[in-house]
């Protein structure tokens, strides 16, 4: 049965209006997440400071990932060499097994796989808490004392995230390098001096300013939205999980997206591009 015209009018004013409430709350979003940002930015270089809530941090994200990066990161250099060993052997090429590996781990895989897993664990952590923190009136009870609830909660948790990011992809490079040199030793009977000398040769200065500028960016990033996802949280204990669940999708989105332009900003810095 067809739909006369007062009807296609209602059901079309209906759809426009759906998706401009859509498109609204999304740049709602994005204005209230720029806004946390810029202000956690401003209260890191203002007093008061909360330096034993930093190091809490640091001990949590830093010490609490460790496990979870290194492990990642041995089987990701282990895997890479596996995969390229197969053409290597092709070609007659496997002494170049050291150079890709190297390049790959402390540019790209390193950085971002850090990132990934860190935001899975942390990020999901901090909007849990915070959000925990709203729906019991924490947040509101700290503001009717005076404190700043940006201050005592988010700048601790930002620094903490930026400052052991890159010491995490660090560990992660090199745990990945030691599981690509085991794989190329046996699979590929490569000895210690060759893959260790071409992998530490192919590196250059621009391409570990690349590997550990990412990880700032992405500190900053896994932190902010977790932040931002549980400081909005609405609709009580089910709103912790929205939050919980959006952080980690937010945040392992915006690493990937920041990761493209980071590379051409670094690559374009140093004459590669």
């Amino acid at each position: 049965m067809a739909l006369s015209e007062p009807d296609l009018i209602h059901d079309a004013e209906a759809t426009v209006s759906v998706f401009g409430d859509a498109v609204k709350q999304f740049l709602g979003g994005v204005q209230d997440y720029s806004t946390l940002c810029a202000r956690t930015v401003a209260r890191m270089f203002t007093r008061p400071r909360y330096v034993a809530d930093l190091f809490t941090q640091m001990d949590i994200v830093g010490v609490g990932s460790l496990p979870i990066v290194l492990l990642t990161g041995f089987f990701i250099g282990a895997v890479m060499v596996l995969q390229t060993a197969a053409q290597f052997v092709r070609f007659g090429e496997t002494h170049l097994t050291g150079d890709v590996v190297a390049i790959s781990l402390v540019r790209e895989l390193g950085p971002s796989i850090s990132g990934l897993m860190v935001a899975g664990r942390n990020s999901s952590g901090m909007a849990s808490e915070l959000g925990s923190m709203v729906v019991t009136e924490q947040v509101d009870a700290m503001r009717a004392m005076g404190t700043d609830p940006t201050r005592k909660l988010v700048v601790p948790r930002v620094l903490a995230t930026v400052l052991v990011m890159p010491l995490l992809t660090a560990m992660a490079d090199l745990v990945g390098l030691f599981g690509g040199f085991l794989t190329a030793y046996f699979r590929l009977r490569i000895g210690g001096v060759e893959f260790w000398t071409r992998a530490i040769n192919a590196l250059e200065l621009s391409d570990i300013a690349q590997g550990m500028s990412k990880p700032i960016v992405f500190g900053f990033i896994i932190a902010t939205v977790g932040c931002y996802q549980g400081l909005t949280v609405r609709g009580g204990t089910q709103g912790v999980g929205r939050a919980t669940t959006q952080a980690v999708v937010m945040a392992s989105v915006l690493i990937l997206i920041s990761n493209y332009f980071v590379a051409n900003i670094a690559l374009f810095l140093a004459g590669k591009v």
